[in-house]
């Protein structure tokens, strides 16, 4: 696979998404990939929050590890299902109190067997209402700006202006599985946009033209900021089984039979590689702004991928501590 810049695909920004690790050994192997992802040169990494809070320490540990050990941007997953707004904003706070300045804001899944309308929402309801929660703690957090003013150091000048924080949402190309139609996932998505929301990243999907398709209807009805599609290798059966749960997505058939008759599991992870690095390029090709990538994790199989797109250099590609998490057993698919 080529270690440089493919012209076919041009040189745009990646980013990765890991979870919380739930051991001191997968913290070492985590750490250690870490360590790999930064290496590479991605846009952001990004941290999964475990549903009602779940993993809201380890969740904070690894991003400020990212802080500590690389330059990369790292982003929260905040949810708010089942949070009061005192709640929420406390823990927003301590984000960013932290060094963090990227959130992903999610409604998250209600409690199995829950009704839409129960009172495990909280007080937020929806993941416009986390964005402008955001928007507005991080204001009274840091109310202006100050800065030097040039020949006299002891005066400051002080601006309105303030440091602003990056807020992305998750968008659906074949439709969130509560939604009504396709024309309700545009109106939440546009209502995310006037609440303040800056980037949007996708649930997984098998096929470029349902993101394209989708990013068509998007446009025309007045979204603006970047949809970057997420991506995620399938390498096993059990894994596609478990994406298939957790997304409600269509079973991609010629990926599942492929994945079923190959008797290795080096044989499986090859054909997922080979399976994303094309929808990738696809994707590119129909001009993508990026690509986001689930890595699960593990560090080998996302790098082959953006690899196989041509989008990594001799010096992202050069020898690093090599080490990998345990296989995941189920990362927060809250996106909502």
């Amino acid at each position: 696979m080529p270690t440089t810049s493919d012209p076919a695909c041009g040189n745009i920004p990646f980013s990765f998404e890991l979870y919380p690790p739930q051991s001191d050994a997968a913290t070492s192997a985590l750490h250690a990939t870490i360590l790999r992802l930064a290496a590479a040169g991605p846009d952001f990494i990004s941290v999964t929050y475990g549903a009602n809070g779940s993993s809201r320490r380890s969740s904070l540990d690894v991003l400020t590890h990212i802080l500590r050990t690389t330059t990369v941007d790292p982003l929260a997953h905040l949810t708010c299902v089942g949070s009061s707004n005192a709640e929420a904003s406390q823990l927003i706070r301590e984000f960013l109190d932290a060094g963090v300045r990227s959130f992903l804001a999610l409604r998250g899944d209600p409690p199995e067997g829950a009704r839409e309308g129960e009172a495990f929402l909280g007080d937020l309801g929806s993941a416009a209402e986390l964005v402008q929660l955001i928007h507005r703690v991080q204001a009274e957090r840091e109310p202006y700006r100050e800065s030097v003013i040039p020949g006299l150091p002891a005066a400051r000048s002080i601006t309105r202006e303030r440091n602003k924080v990056r807020i992305a949402v998750a968008a659906f190309p074949n439709g969130h599985p509560r939604s009504r139609s396709t024309a309700q996932d545009i109106d939440t998505l546009l209502a995310k946009q006037a609440a303040g929301a800056n980037l949007a990243i996708t649930q997984l999907f098998f096929h470029a033209d349902h993101y394209l398709s989708f990013i068509q209807r998007a446009r025309a009805a007045g979204v603006e900021f970047p949809i970057l599609p997420g991506i995620m290798p399938v390498t096993s059966p059990a894994r596609l089984r478990r994406i298939l749960e957790l997304s409600g997505e269509e079973l991609p058939s010629e990926l599942a039979i492929a994945l079923e008759v190959e008797p290795t599991k080096e044989g499986q992870r090859e054909i997922g590689i080979r399976q994303a690095t094309a929808l990738a390029r696809e994707l590119i090709a129909g001009d993508a702004p990026g690509l986001h990538l689930y890595a699960f994790n593990q560090h080998e199989t996302v790098l082959s991928v953006l690899d196989g797109c041509g989008l990594l250099t001799p010096t992202s590609s050069a020898s690093a501590p090599s080490a990998s998490a345990p296989p995941a057993s189920d990362p927060a698919k809250e996106y909502s």
